[in-house]
């Protein structure tokens, strides 16, 4: 029988190759040169306006971390008064110590998640562009090398992080502090990085394409650097930090669970089995992302697809023999074991076919997205109409794979003994579906190094055959980036169902304590449990509305500023003049800055008023009608946010009149619409959705000990 200490070992270990690999991947990027001097001057100036604006935010960041690290000290698990008044002092101040410092360990592993996609975005995109110069095979390699540098490097931490913290702790509650921590800055790095980019985006669409006429990224626009920059902000940094938070929050609640079991045997093969599948998945990637190649005249998606598919079917393979391996060493486990495999088979087999889905309504080679672009050509009112339709249709095939993997995992574990044996098939199926974390990733990151590398080849001269080259690497970044979003959305729903029983678990152990009525479920008749659902059902519109209303107020802002440096600097609007590139960066920077905050707030205070309100049962609604509404929204404003990109590329390709046609104005509409629904609201509402139930979960005990219900 093995140890389970071997498999802390060996995440530890997997960890380091993941490391050493990222290293030689960076350092083969890194020995290309970058030779148009216009290209070197632009690339360094979107690296400084980067690194500003992620110094600033984490400094704001930082207070806020520290404020709710005090907070944990004192009150979680247990407030230290009470645990005093118990005699049991020293042992809650331990625990509350340990869930502190791992709130701050997750906090900053995701704030180095986030610079690390600085780095290495900033080092690959001018890089790109140079080898869109050669051909489209040299340029892909550059940019997906680029982005497999922040796909290990992130899986990696995130790995060695969980294990990191089981391995000294041994209690698996610790984990939801460690979660907790990447959960919150994720949240916030998402959303500051959202409304940056967007800010920038919307503002030189709007002032660059639709007033001016002039291309996409045009130097005389005095926002294209901050656009440029916002990439990396946004799509980069804050994405990183995202699927960071989505891998530790899908091992954590696996783990909870797993130490719940009731069959300690069943327990210890869990936890085992649970690190093994993590270890595998972060190998399979390792080897997907070697497989990474494109022909001379070869499609970007279809090779990004197929590293995906075959990471996919490594790991299916790798996973089936060490589950029989596994079975043959320890004793009494065989059944239980194929039916984990089973769970996150059909975990990472859903998330294929949602990311299938995905791609069939943002893909510009399917019918969908020339069906808007044609739309496009009757208006901008058929753009946004198309648009929303087929965004909402989009979301019901996700919706049905999460739903019917929630269903088969749960109902190949239920049989096998107590309580919370089905929902640890749940969280058995995120791990599945996240296992390849390291490849979507890789592919995510890709996006937005393309997507700069296409405006530093215009910027840099490097004529329309490089820029046609640039634009098929980026229109498959959009499209990745779409399937790849669906994938996280998707695990953060399977996550947070498992993060649902982990709160009932916790808050059954307060209620236990003080002599209540247990929770066995939430009847949705019960006028409590209504309230809660009827909240945060709410909860992500509004966050929504906030996030976009930033924008909106932002890029408003910015509009005015370039108005102003075409209209009173002369020679701007000819090109004989640089524009003031630091004045649109320092509104992007200091507006994003301000309207983060108030976003991010919004759902935590609104989670610990229902829970003081109405306890453990209104809680338990409210994450009910959070998860529901927030997968919803998410998947649509996601897709429909790269239904229009892809839209409004098709066009530009020449298709429907091309650039200039009434059509193209109205795709470009729709794309300004559909920017901060791709890449502000949609992918920041899955980060919402599991720090509300992180937080539901740490103050579970608070919950049933102190609320209003308690006196109905």
């Amino acid at each position: 029988m093995w140890n389970v200490n071997v498999f802390y070992g060996l995440s530890f270990l997997m960890a380091a190759i993941a490391f050493a690999y990222a290293a030689y991947l960076y350092l083969w990027v890194k020995k290309h040169k970058v030779e148009n001097a216009k290209i070197d001057e632009v690339s360094k100036l979107i690296k400084e306006g980067a690194n500003t604006f992620i110094t600033r935010e984490y400094k704001i960041l930082a207070v806020f971390a520290s404020i709710i690290a005090v907070i944990i000290l004192v009150l979680l698990p247990k407030p230290i008064w009470q645990s005093a008044a118990d005699g049991g002092f020293k042992e809650v101040l331990q625990n509350n110590i340990a869930i502190a410092i791992a709130y701050i360990a997750g906090t900053v592993l995701s704030a180095i998640a986030g610079k690390i996609g600085i780095l290495v975005a900033t080092l690959s995109n001018g890089r790109t562009a140079e080898g869109a110069k050669k051909g489209i095979k040299p340029a892909f390699l550059m940019g997906f090398r680029g982005g497999s540098v922040m796909g290990l490097l992130v899986v990696g931490c995130s790995l060695l992080g969980v294990a990191a913290v089981l391995w000294i702790t041994k209690d698996a509650g610790i984990l939801l502090g460690f979660s907790f921590g990447a959960s919150s800055l994720a949240l916030f790095a998402k959303a500051g990085g959202g409304i940056f980019t967007k800010t920038a985006d919307v503002a030189a669409d709007l002032t660059g394409k639709v007033e001016l006429g002039i291309p996409e990224d045009d130097p005389r626009n005095p926002a294209v650097i901050a656009d440029n920059v916002g990439d990396n902000v946004g799509d980069v940094a804050g994405m990183g930090a995202d699927l960071f938070d989505s891998n530790v929050a899908s091992m954590a609640s696996a783990l909870v669970l797993a130490q719940a079991l009731t069959n300690t045997l069943f327990s210890g093969a869990a936890v085992k089995l649970i690190f093994c599948y993590a270890i595998l998945g972060l190998l399979s990637s390792i080897i997907g992302i070697a497989t990474g190649r494109i022909g001379k005249k070869g499609s970007p998606t279809k090779a990004l697809n197929m590293c995906t598919y075959i990471t996919t079917a490594i790991f299916l393979v790798l996973t089936a023999g060490a589950t029989l391996l596994f079975s043959a060493m320890e004793s009494g486990i065989t059944e239980f074991a194929w039916r984990i495999w089973g769970c996150s088979a059909a975990g990472l087999i859903v998330g294929v076919i949602i990311g299938l889905a995905t791609d069939y309504f943002t893909d510009d080679s399917k019918p969908i997205v020339k069906k808007c672009a044609k739309a496009s050509a009757s208006g901008p009112a058929f753009t946004i109409l198309s648009g929303v339709s087929y965004g909402f249709i989009s979301a019901l095939p996700a919706m049905v794979g999460i739903a019917v993997s929630a269903l088969i995992s749960y109902n190949l574990l239920a049989p096998m003994g107590g309580t919370g044996y089905g929902v640890f098939g749940i969280a058995m199926a995120a791990i599945g579906m996240l296992s390849i974390v390291g490849m979507i990733i890789s592919n995510d990151a890709y996006g937005p190094i393309v997507d700069n590398a296409r405006g530093l080849a215009e910027m840099g001269g490097l004529g329309d055959d490089v820029i046609e080259i640039a634009d098929e690497l980026d229109s498959a970044g959009n499209t990745v980036k779409a399937v790849t979003k669906g994938f996280s959305i998707g695990a953060a729903g399977l996550t947070v169902i498992s993060l649902l029983s982990a709160f009932m678990t916790e808050a059954n152990a307060a209620l236990a304590e003080a002599g209540k009525t247990l929770l066995s479920g939430f009847d949705i008749m019960d006028p409590i449990v209504f309230f809660g659902i009827l909240i945060g059902a709410v909860i992500p519109a509004v966050f929504s509305a906030m996030l976009i209303l930033g924008v909106d107020r932002n890029a408003q802002r910015m509009v005015k500023e370039i108005h102003r440096q075409f209209n009173d600097i002369p020679g701007v609007r000819e090109g004989t003049t640089k524009p003031e590139y630091g004045e649109c960066i320092n509104i992007a920077t200091s507006g994003s800055l301000r309207e983060l905050i108030p976003a991010g707030l919004i759902a935590i205070i609104a989670t610990v008023l229902v829970g003081f309100i109405g306890g453990p049962k209104a809680i338990g609604g409210f994450l009910l009608g959070n998860i529901v509404t927030g997968l919803l929204i998410s998947l649509f404003m996601s897709n429909a946010g790269g239904l229009w990109d892809n839209s409004k590329k098709y066009v530009e390709a020449g298709n429907q009149g091309g650039k200039g046609s009434e059509a193209h104005k109205a795709a470009v509409i729709g794309d300004t619409v559909g920017d901060p629904f791709k890449d502000t609201a949609g992918p920041s509402i899955n980060t919402l959705i599991t720090v509300v139930s992180l937080v539901a979960s740490l103050l579970a005990a608070l919950f049933a000990r102190f609320n209003l219900a308690m006196f109905l």
